[in-house]
């Protein structure tokens, strides 16, 4: 399966991942017969292509075994985000104080360095705390809003957009961070 965009060929094929071999070639054989591109009718090379290379792994017992590892990775990891459908909402409130903490940071480094204002995003992700992969939504959606920019050097800095949307949601930010602070345990005295 590939990363970009997996074709799940069980459903390709119209099959249950349980299917034996022998099923797997019938049905190949039929479907093949109906989108080979020779057939007039119902012809479709691309569909024809797609079906050809789920039968060469599916068929093959060892690339099959492989396969049947990356499916199921796969699904695992669609299921665990819809079981974290629940859990929405806070992770839209942590979403929103991570972004105002990441131009916090970006807000303080130009305020207290204006000659060099930006950040690598290795030296955010030592900075905030939070691993790499955890920081690249955050960075993607702050620069598609235009509230930091990257400089020639891939550096990120806050943008006066950034600034602004900042000082306005600044209060907010900091009663919340007080509020979580307040609720955790590590905290009390």
């Amino acid at each position: 399966m590939a990363e970009d965009a997996p074709l799940d060929y069980y459903e390709l094929l119209q099959l249950s991942p349980n299917a034996e071999t022998e099923t797997i070639s019938r049905t190949y054989r039929l479907l093949a017969q109906r989108y080979h591109p020779d057939n007039q009718v119902t012809g479709n090379e691309k569909r024809f292509r797609e079906l050809h290379d789920a039968y060469a792994v599916l068929s093959d017992p060892e690339r099959r075994a492989k396969y049947d590892v990356a499916y199921q990775l796969h699904r695992q990891d669609r299921w665990r985000l819809v079981a974290a459908g629940g859990q929405s909402e806070d992770d839209f409130a942590i979403e929103h104080i991570f972004r105002l903490t990441m131009l916090e940071a970006l807000y303080t480094k130009r305020r207290t360095d204006p000659g060099a204002p930006s950040l690598y995003p290795g030296e955010l992700e030592t900075m905030l705390g939070r691993p790499r992969e955890h920081l690249e939504f955050t960075i993607w959606y702050l620069l598609q809003r235009k509230f930091m920019a990257r400089d020639d050097q891939s550096r990120l800095v806050i943008t006066a957009d950034g600034v602004d949307h900042l000082e306005e949601n600044y209060r907010s930010n900091v009663n919340r961070r007080r509020l979580t602070a307040a609720d955790d345990p590590k905290t009390q005295p």
